[in-house]
């Protein structure tokens, strides 16, 4: 499973990170860390949960 963060749409709201600190990680100023990665095997659960609770939908998800 790849996560995808579009950097445009991207707020930096942290509500991914507020559901799924263990996948989504973030900067210093609030934004994701990482923007394209594979998700450790076992937390892809997770990765949907964060991903759901974008209010902007700047993550996709390809499994």
């Amino acid at each position: 499973m790849i996560v995808t963060v579009d950097v445009e749409k991207c707020t930096g709201h942290a509500r991914c990170n507020a559901a799924s600190p263990a996948v989504y990680t973030l900067d210093s100023d609030g934004y994701l860390a990482v923007r394209n990665y594979e998700v450790p095997a076992g937390q892809e659960s997770l990765a949907r949960e964060g991903a759901a609770a974008c209010p902007e939908r700047a993550i996709s998800i390809t499994e």
